[in-house]
């Protein structure tokens, strides 16, 4: 079954979104888990149904459920919020196909480093109001700068989870 998705504007509904990420510590034995509280987005469906759009994180946004680690993560030695106050991905072309699969090319810069970033997302909702796309990937941190690892505690890649509803952007 092919889905359409209607061409124009459409504005991440903030309220209805939520950017995740996990990552293993200790030796593999905890498992942080962290939420971004502030998320700006934006994206245009085009007539022959391709989409692009960006996704704004704010770092210092980012809650662990820990406050000594969230600074932490805060610093040069993780995201650096102080001179690279966001995470960007910039969607260069989103087809969905079938399945509602959406198959996603994009740049995702973190620390000032962009790296491409291609992912496939899922189109879980759609209705007369918006619809939802939902992704899991994940990122090896130590290739956007952020490979402090004291006493090799920090293993593996950061897993990074996605629930995205946009709504049709009003003029």
């Amino acid at each position: 079954m092919t889905v359409a998705v209607e061409t124009g504007l459409w504005q991440l509904d903030t309220t209805a979104s939520a950017v995740g990420i996990q990552h293993k510590t200790m030796w593999g034995l905890v498992t942080v888990k962290g939420t971004f509280g502030a998320i700006h987005g934006s994206g245009e469906v085009r007539p022959d149904g391709s989409a692009v759009g960006t996704l704004t994180l704010d770092v210092a946004s980012l809650d662990t459920k820990n406050a000594k680690r969230d600074t932490h993560l805060r610093s040069a030695d993780f995201f650096d919020a102080d001179h690279h106050p966001e995470i960007s991905f910039a969607a260069r072309s989103a087809e969905l196909r079938d399945g509602g699969r959406v198959h996603v090319v994009g740049q995702l810069t973190v620390r000032g480093v962009s790296r491409p970033l291609p992912l496939t997302a899922r189109l879980t909702g759609q209705d007369v109001t918006g619809l939802t796309l939902e992704t899991e990937f994940t990122v090896e941190r130590e290739q956007f700068g952020m490979g402090w690892n004291q006493l090799g505690m920090i293993r593996g890649r950061t897993a990074v989870t996605a629930s995205l509803r946009f709504t049709r952007a009003t003029g």
